[in-house]
């Protein structure tokens, strides 16, 4: 009997081979860490390493498309916006925005691509984190000043304790991903009831602390 021959390999584009070289390093690097051999990623894919450096020239420039895509290509306008919005309470404001930033930043890929890259030193957080303090937490720091009528930052610079603060709302959201994709150990209770609660009791806390924040601060200016 003759024994059947495979079908012939479909022919990619050199955008869609590189379109699928990031998909297939997005999963090698979230299953393995940045101390992945390209050359196992590169028999993974089934091509040659040096095709792939074709591509991309050495594996740091793999890991900054990795970023890219992973971490700016998942960034919505719409997180910067609605801290912005004053015709809502902030509490409100950062239950929306923490709900949908959880939709992004609550993925397998993004939260162990994280993990590895701390571990291993690489940019990847530091790039990240400086964009999110900028963009999203000074932001909020910024609108907890006007919520509870405290001096703008105008009349007194934003300190770095005030941001300290804001961290710690980012920081549990991101540990329910932790949680699920690092521990093996999801919540049982609903993901966007638990962002509320941990927005509701951040502001609680932020209404006794912050005011005594600012109110050291000026003390040491007089």
């Amino acid at each position: 009997m003759t024994p059947q021959k495979s079908p012939p390999k479909k022919r990619l584009s050199g955008q869609q081979r590189e379109e699928h070289i990031i998909q297939e390093a997005i999963k090698f690097f979230s299953e393995v860490g940045f101390g992945g051999d390209t050359r196992e990623l590169a028999k993974r894919l089934d091509v040659t390493q040096s095709l792939l450096y074709k591509y991309f020239p050495n594996k740091e420039a793999l890991i900054n498309r990795v970023f890219e895509v992973v971490y700016m290509g998942k960034w919505s306008p719409f997180w910067e916006s609605v801290i912005q919005d004053r015709s809502l309470p902030l509490t409100e404001r950062l239950t929306r925005l923490y709900t949908e930033y959880a939709k992004a930043a609550l993925t397998r890929d993004w939260v162990r691509i994280f993990m590895f890259s701390g571990l291993r030193g690489e940019d990847i957080n530091r790039k990240y984190l400086a964009i999110l303090r900028k963009r999203i937490l000074e932001p909020i720091a910024i609108e907890l000043r006007n919520e509870m009528g405290l001096p703008t930052i105008e009349e007194l610079p934003l300190l770095s304790s005030e941001v300290e603060l804001v961290w710690s709302i980012n920081s549990r959201v991101f540990y329910f991903g932790q949680r699920q994709w690092i521990f093996d150990v999801p919540l049982e209770d609903d993901l966007n009831e638990m962002i509320s609660l941990t927005v509701e009791h951040f502001m609680a806390g932020a209404q006794t602390v912050i005011p005594r924040l600012l109110e050291t601060a000026q003390s040491k200016k007089t």
